[in-house]
Parts: C-alpha cells; structure tokens; sequence
C-alpha cells in the first residue's frame, strides 16, 4: 500500500467514523437555541420548580397543621404544572435542565427532615415559602424584562402571577 492509500483510507475511515458518531442519538447533543442568559433562565425556572416540589412533598409527609398542608399540596401541584410548561419549553429549545434539587435546597432538606412540629412548619414558610418565592420572583421579573427568547419571556410572566399569590400566601401564613 503506498503512501497515497493510506492516507485516503486513513481520512475515509475517520470520516465515515465522525459521520456515524454524529447521526448516532447516543452520541448527538443538542445545541441550545437560546443565548446564555435566556438558556440560564429557563436552567433557573426548571431548578425553583424542582426545589419547590421537594419541599412541599416533604412538608406534606411532616407537617400536622392543616394550613400548611394545603400550602404544600398547592406547592406541588402549582409546581408540578409549571415544570412541566418549562420541561416543554426546554426541549423545544435544547436545553437540558437539571435533575433535580439543587445543592442548597438539598441542604436544606436535610435541616428540615430534622425538624418537628411547629418548628417544621415555620422554618418550611419561611424559607421555601416566603424565601424562595422572593428570590423566584426577582428571577422572573428579570427575565420577562431581558429576556430575548419570546418564549422564555411569555413562560416567566405566566409563571409570575402564580409565584407572587404563593408569596402573598407564604406571608399571610408565616404571620400567624
């Protein structure tokens, strides 16, 4: 084989090699279609929704108030819907989302399930009900104000008016 050969085979193996690794969905990765702010929005909105859940199903297993049962089970099912809408979205998008809480609400998790009775309750409304709504809804004003995706400015100010009732509740509920 001369010099000439090998190299063709050489560059039409490794072609054909790049050609099949690029059709294969195994080893294909979707670009994101958004710019890295929009894409971090949308990262973010997917991450309060999974901390919010979390939370709430474990306030559901803990909580013996039947005000706070009814704010947690809120949270899930207003949470679940709304992580569903920014899952959709995502994937239209190519962006993957995380999978889960993220480290701090972990953390939090873990002082929570160490926590009882009224104890539990209040320090559930303060942080993951008045807390991170606060924060989620900055992070939903923000991005329905900068976002350049149409799409992930529309999801952000369908998401908001949801959070901001959760606050109003969080509040009324951490007063008591």
């Amino acid at each position: 084989m001369n010099l000439r050969t090998r190299t063709f085979t050489t560059v039409g193996g490794i072609a054909i090699a790049v050609a099949a690794l690029a059709g294969s969905p195994a080893w294909a990765q979707t670009k994101s279609q958004l710019n890295h702010a929009d894409t971090s929005a949308l990262k973010d909105m997917g991450q309060a929704n999974m901390d919010e859940i979390a939370a709430g199903q474990l306030a559901l297993e803990k909580t013996q108030n039947d005000q706070v049962k009814k704010f947690a089970q809120m949270m899930v099912d207003d949470h679940t819907k709304a992580l569903s809408d920014v899952q959709t979205l995502a994937q239209a998008k190519g962006v993957e989302l995380p999978s889960g809480p993220d480290v701090k609400h972990k953390a939090t998790m873990v002082e929570f399930k160490a926590l009882s009775g009224s104890t539990f309750d209040s320090r559930y409304i303060k942080q993951a009900g008045v807390g991170d709504h606060e924060n989620v809804e900055k992070m939903l004003k923000k991005t329905q104000a900068n976002a350049k995706d149409a799409d992930v400015k529309a999801l952000a100010g369908k998401m908001l008016p949801v959070v901001e009732q959760h606050l109003g509740e969080a509040k009324q509920l951490s007063s008591m």
